[in-house]
């Protein structure tokens, strides 16, 4: 029989945008609960437990909630929340994060599905670590933006409210106390020792995520070079789908754009893969003065949520890793 799933928060923007995903399948059944019993305890405990993998939109403390309702040895648990994410006995679900990650989450039954900002920052710095090109001590700096679906509803209702009737920012940088909740796993993921300085902003637009680490070549061991860094990457996640590092040609032509008549047109656009569980990485780099801008580009709606979940859940189930994506 087809895999039962269930999706607790189904509601919610990546819960929304899972059903999406997986709606029309016909590798599995798609679980759903009386809208009206959506809160009640007894009736998600009962599609918690007939589920053969559930997946949380949750709150953290609602997240932590839901595991406790799940009784038996069964159920796969996928949690799109920050609660389990550095928390020893879950896999981490990012299936490209290196040789066995992958048979990992298929043998797991409890995953945590990576953050977005998350996504970007290892998917740039994990291989690179790695490679040792970034010794594992070296002080880093991350700066992203992200469109306003990733602060969930508090803030879709602000930004999206028309015409400007709560807020009249176009931009906003938060995550001043430099405790941010994505910090832990950033670290502990990419290989890195000390935690990155990490500036996190909001844009008016809805969704999709430029990430981007600046780098002192000059300052690392051997002063690598862009291109090395380049190859790194690329070599790291040859052959995989989701993932893909700019040829050296695309790079060149973002540098040699320029201002013109019609406008400012160097630049990377945080929609380009919106609606899509793809990441694009970048490596921008002066030889002149040797420094490099690291850059990745997601949909923090895609992989760096609810497509991130899927593909978690094709794997643990034994399906197709691209199917719905």
């Amino acid at each position: 029989m087809d895999p039962k799933v269930f999706i607790d928060g189904e509601a919610g923007t990546t819960g929304l945008q899972i059903r999406q995903r997986l709606a029309g399948r016909r590798d599995l059944q798609l679980l759903s609960i009386d809208p009206e019993r959506r809160k009640d305890p007894s009736a998600r405990a009962e599609m918690l437990n007939v589920a053969d993998a559930v997946i949380l939109c949750l709150p953290d403390e609602a997240a932590q909630e839901a595991v406790k309702l799940v009784t038996n040895s069964r159920t796969v648990v996928i949690d799109a929340s920050t609660a389990y994410r550095v928390d020893p006995q879950w896999v981490y679900g990012f299936p490209e994060l290196g040789d066995g990650h992958r048979v990992m989450i298929q043998r797991s039954k409890r995953i945590s599905n990576p953050g977005c900002y998350p996504t970007g920052f290892i998917g740039l710095i994990a291989p690179l670590v790695r490679e040792g090109l970034i010794p594992a001590a070296t002080p880093i700096s991350v700066n992203a933006v992200s469109g306003f679906t990733g602060g969930g509803r508090g803030l879709i209702d602000e930004f999206s409210a028309s015409p400007r009737e709560t807020t009249h920012d176009a931009y906003r940088s938060y995550g001043l106390t430099l405790a941010h909740k994505h910090v832990p796993e950033m670290t502990k993921y990419s290989g890195l020792v000390r935690a990155p300085v990490f500036a996190p902003s909001v844009g008016r637009y809805a969704q999709g995520m430029i990430v981007e680490v600046p780098l002192h070549l000059w300052a690392l061991p051997g002063n690598p070079s862009p291109t090395k860094l380049r190859e790194a990457l690329a070599d790291f996640y040859q052959g995989e789908k989701f993932v893909s590092v700019a040829s050296v040609d695309e790079i060149a032509t973002l540098q040699r754009q320029r201002a013109g008549a019609g406008g400012y047109v160097e630049a990377l656009d945080p929609e380009a893969l919106n609606n899509t569980n793809q990441m694009k990485l970048f490596v921008f780099g002066n030889e002149a003065t040797q420094q490099a801008r690291l850059v990745a580009l997601l949909d923090n709606l895609g992989k760096g949520a609810s497509g991130a979940a899927v593909q978690n859940l094709n794997i643990v189930l034994g399906l197709q890793e691209s199917a719905g994506l």
